[in-house]
């Protein structure tokens, strides 16, 4: 059985969680470390994780120093630590970990670099941008795998920016179905009846303001014939007030977290469109990444919206999904949504319900690759 070493820089990411039990339904056993962003850690399938402290989002000094310090202490958290196979670092700062951790453990063992996201700050033309492509660089000339979920992370960054030269394996952002049975079919939400809304989704990780804004602004200006509906995790600190604005926005609903796979079918069963566009780093990350709520709600029948330029609407071309933005504006957007009506709507729904259920789940077989891949380093 294959023994990996798992360092995470948040072990309450649900997206761990899913990673986790992906090398569980491989063959692997999984040793969990990292940091944390709550107060509790969830629970793991019986793993007790490493607990290296508490860091913060967008405090970068305050989590280099965090580094820092486990790096020092990594000897002790992992002195009860079978030897691994393989050492994976999610991200840029637990690939540093990682490599500190097969210095102590042995420097015949591979190096996997899971990188989800391309930081703004690996991107800056100034000092700090390069100082952070450089440690990139320095730390991931031990890499033997990046592990990535989105073919322009690989095309527009470690290959446009001469980053980390390691074969790539590609996971994208499925949802994870272990049961190896048949999906069942997407529940269709009603189509609206007179004087009844359309119903735009926007679930996950919420740290667009201009996205809230835009929806706000574009909702107010159809007099409610289209509502929004929130689900997640609002990242406050990307935001003035987002319960405030949220609550004083007549066709926006927030309606807090959801557990994850457990409740998708059921919040996607009640919206017709899924919010798939993300200006957190627009130009930039946002442009590249494929979103797990571009998976999800598309398994459940959700028509969803992209924005032109962006590899999302590169994937929903490639396959004549979804609808498609010329630019973020209320204009665009209403003339966007305006003329679908119920037989449009209908046509929609039918070919992203029509696509291999295998374009949107992870099954046990992508779990087995995954980790035959890994054994191979």
């Amino acid at each position: 059985m294959l023994n990996v070493l798992y360092l995470v820089h948040d072990l309450c990411d649900p997206a761990v969680s899913r990673r986790v039990a992906m090398l569980h339904a491989g063959g692997a056993s999984v040793t969990l470390a990292g940091f944390r962003r709550g107060d509790t850690v969830p629970g793991f399938d019986g793993i007790e994780p490493i607990d290296f402290g508490t860091t913060s989002d967008r405090a970068f000094a305050q989590r280099l120093g965090s580094v820092v310090q486990a790096a020092w202490a990594l000897g002790g958290k992992l002195r009860h630590v079978e030897k691994p196979d393989v050492i994976i670092g999610r991200n840029l700062e637990m690939l540093a970990l990682a490599c500190r951790a097969r210095t102590l453990m042995g420097a015949e063992i591979p190096v996997a670099y899971e990188c989800l996201d391309i930081h703004r700050l690996l991107l800056g033309k100034g000092s700090v941008g390069k100082a952070m492509r450089g440690a990139e660089r320095f730390f991931g000339r031990n890499a033997a795998l990046v592990l990535t979920s989105s073919p322009a992370f690989v095309r527009d960054y470690f290959e446009a920016y001469g980053q980390v030269h390691a074969p790539v394996m590609l996971l994208q952002n499925k949802m994870l179905d272990l049961s190896g049975a048949p999906p069942a079919p997407a529940r269709m939400p009603p189509l609206p009846k007179a004087g009844e809304p359309w119903k735009i989704g926007w679930f996950g990780a919420l740290r667009c303001r201009k996205s809230l804004h835009l929806l706000a602004a574009f909702t107010r200006a159809m007099q409610g014939r289209f509502e929004v509906v929130l689900r997640g995790r609002p990242a406050h600190v990307e935001f003035d007030d987002f319960d405030g604005f949220v609550a004083a926005e007549p066709f926006l609903r927030f309606e807090g977290a959801y557990r994850n796979p457990q409740d998708l079918a059921s919040i996607y069963g009640e919206v017709h469109f899924c919010w798939a566009i993300d200006f957190f780093e627009e130009g930039l990350n946002s442009n590249w990444l494929l979103p797990n709520r571009l998976y999800e709600g598309c398994r459940f029948g959700t028509v969803p919206i992209a924005v032109k330029g962006t590899e999302t609407a590169r994937f929903l071309t490639e396959r004549r999904l979804g609808l498609l933005l010329d630019e973020p504006s209320i204009n665009c957007l209403a003339g966007l949504l305006m003329d679908v009506g119920r037989e449009e709507y209908a046509g929609l729904r039918e070919r992203v319900a029509a696509q291999d259920p295998a374009t949107w789940v992870c099954g046990p077989a992508e779990c087995r690759r995954l980790v035959e891949r890994l054994g191979s380093l």
